[in-house]
């Protein structure tokens, strides 16, 4: 049996289409992934992934972003409505954060596997620092690098006990950027001492998790003309100077921050040495265009891309209205639309 190509995909809608179904039948992507135009309820959700599936005709991971607060596919009043993350580390002991960390992406563990979804693009390791763009802000599970990656460990440690994989993005930070990479170009001009010590350091004590993400972001002390998706520089600091061994696709190839034809930029980030392409909207003729640059995973790529694979499990017993009612009980918050 051929390898699947070495892409992920979006759909434009809540049911695939008969042209959608034909092309992911010949493209043969590794996995999908859903946004909030593809989601309407439970059943829908479900019925959607179980097609997708279909499509390739095998059990292909489909991810999404849903991470409470403001980035979250899943909504109120099918799923469970949260603050931002940052709001758990507000004066609360550590011990106390952590678990209710714990409680909130194991109930999104749990919520997604109902669906049929097994990938969350969770967690980000990225340290916000003053004057940097708000695109990352709450969002963020801290500013220092220890306790970022501590927390980042229970997120990682939740969803897996949920049979869900975790995505640690954006490597290697995207918390100095003053752009929103959906937007623009973001550059860092920070010094690599400084990097090395705080946004890489934030990312290796999770150097063994099998599914990571770049960031569309140019790191003039590693390469100043091309953003780490595309450069060969970054990918290889990401893999020898943080030590990253999963999987690792690129952010969403059809955001602002990159130029070029879909086609292009795929073949540049391949080139570059990300494993998967990762392409969101949609889009028909930039899904072709992609589809044709990118070819079925091998060597290297294919094994950490089954590596990944082979980490899923079913989801253990859980009650998630008992752990949801625990994790109100212990953050003080009511229930949150």
């Amino acid at each position: 049996m051929a390898a699947p190509s070495a892409s992920i995909f979006g759909v434009l809608g809540p049911a695939l289409t008969q042209a959608e179904r034909a092309f992911l039948r010949e493209a043969d992507p590794w996995g999908f992934i859903l946004f909030a135009r593809n989601i309407e309820s439970p059943a829908q959700v479900a019925a959607l992934v179980a097609g997708l599936r279909e499509a390739v005709g095998r059990n292909a991971p489909v991810l999404i972003d849903q991470e409470g607060g403001r980035v979250a596919r899943l909504r109120p009043p099918h799923w469970r409505g949260w603050r931002p993350v940052a709001h758990l580390f507000d004066g609360r002991a550590e011990a106390e954060a952590r678990e209710a960390l714990r409680l909130r992406y194991r109930i999104i563990a749990a919520e997604l596997a109902a669906l049929g979804i097994d990938v969350n693009c969770m967690p980000l390791l990225d340290l916000p620092v003053p004057g940097s763009h708000d695109v990352i802000g709450a969002r963020a599970l801290g500013t220092e690098p220890a306790p970022v990656a501590a927390r980042a460990r229970v997120v990682c440690e939740a969803l897996r006990e949920g049979g869900v994989l975790p995505v640690v993005k954006h490597l290697p930070g995207h918390g100095r950027a003053t752009v929103d990479s959906h937007e623009g170009l973001p550059r860092v001009a920070t010094d690599l001492a400084t990097l090395d010590a705080t946004d890489f350091e934030a990312f290796r004590p999770l150097a063994g998790e099998v599914l990571g993400m770049t960031a569309h972001i140019v790191y003039e002390a590693v390469d100043p003309d091309a953003c780490a998706t595309l450069s060969p520089a970054c990918i290889r600091l990401i893999r020898e100077r943080i030590g990253f061994e999963g999987c690792l696709m690129t952010d969403d190839l059809s955001m602002h921050a990159l130029a070029g034809p879909m086609g292009a930029r795929a073949g540049a980030a391949l080139a570059a040495g990300c494993d998967l392409i990762l392409h969101c909207n949609g889009e028909m003729a930039e899904m072709e265009a992609i589809a044709a640059a990118t070819p079925g995973l091998a060597g290297a790529a294919l094994a950490r891309a089954d590596r990944a694979l082979a980490a899923r499990r079913a989801p253990g017993s859980f009650d998630a209205d008992d752990a949801h009612a625990r994790y109100l009980a212990l953050t003080g918050e009511a229930a949150h639309a």
